[in-house]
């Protein structure tokens, strides 16, 4: 199932007026289970970075988690890279607008050609390495562009039904995904490998956050591939949804999930 195009869809709407951009960001924060694990994650990391921290958001996408980080902490230095030359372009507009533009900017980049050597404090990676084949590559760009003792912050689908795979026979739910999830192990091994130590790696999207992921998220994505006729019906459809997977989400994330179809990770570069 095509992800990318409902993307550039929403994010047309959206970038319409500076207003309806931080509504869009509002919406990811609260429906995005992801988004959940990922302030926590980023809220008990910050206390060990400096006031003046550089931070890098690989695979910056919409831009919301530098929105969020750079409200949250008015001194980060903050650099967004993604692939997609539109979001770049539609972020660094935004946040030049919303005054910002100072100590955020975004480039156009690929991560496994990313060469910059001692620079960050902390690197967040939010559903990105799903989509990249030279995974080793880039966790050591990481690495190597972190300070020593510098934090790595990961989402990624984990190998427990990931990307909605369950069995051999199935197929992603997103197309563009180069892989299915990650094992513990091996996440562990490969950033080990690639000079991180005291990584640590929880399952999201337990029992509770499936079932939120399906109804705010596959159940939807499914319809508007089908047709954007949908569009019309979205609203509808979360009356329904949305206060059903604020109090999924709020489970997921305050439980500790021995099994799930998300991993957060969390790592330091050796000093």
């Amino acid at each position: 199932m095509q992800y990318e195009p409902i993307k550039r869809s929403l994010g047309r709407v959206f970038r319409k007026s500076i207003l309806l951009k931080k509504l869009l960001y509002l919406l990811l924060d609260l429906l995005l289970l992801r988004s959940w694990h990922v302030r926590k994650a980023i809220g008990r990391t910050s206390s060990l970075l400096p006031s003046d921290a550089r931070v890098l958001d690989a695979g910056s996408g919409f831009g919301q988690y530098t929105w969020r980080m750079s409200s949250r902490h008015r001194g980060w230095n903050i650099k967004g890279i993604d692939i997609n030359d539109e979001e770049v372009a539609e972020c660094n507009e935004f946040f030049r607008k919303t005054g910002r533009s100072g100590r955020v900017a975004f480039f156009a980049g690929d991560l496994t050609k990313l060469d910059e050597t001692g620079l960050y404090d902390l690197v967040l990676t939010v559903d990105v390495m799903e989509h990249i084949t030279e995974d080793e590559k880039v966790f050591s760009n990481f690495s190597k562009a972190l300070k020593p003792g510098g934090k790595l912050i990961i989402s990624t689908p984990s190998d427990m039904g990931g990307s909605d795979v369950h069995d051999h026979d199935d197929t992603s739910f997103i197309d563009e995904h180069v892989r299915d999830g990650y094992g513990k192990e091996e996440i562990i091994s490969k950033l080990e490998k690639a000079g991180f130590s005291k990584v640590d790696v929880a399952y999201t999207y337990g029992r509770a956050g499936s079932i939120s992921w399906r109804i705010s998220m596959k159940y939807p994505v499914k319809m508007l591939n089908s047709s954007y006729f949908f569009f019309i019906l979205l609203p509808f459809w979360y009356i329904i949804a949305f206060p059903v997977a604020l109090v999924l989400n709020f489970i997921d994330v305050n439980v500790v999930n021995k099994s799930g179809t998300g991993l957060l990770v969390t790592a330091e570069k050796i000093q």
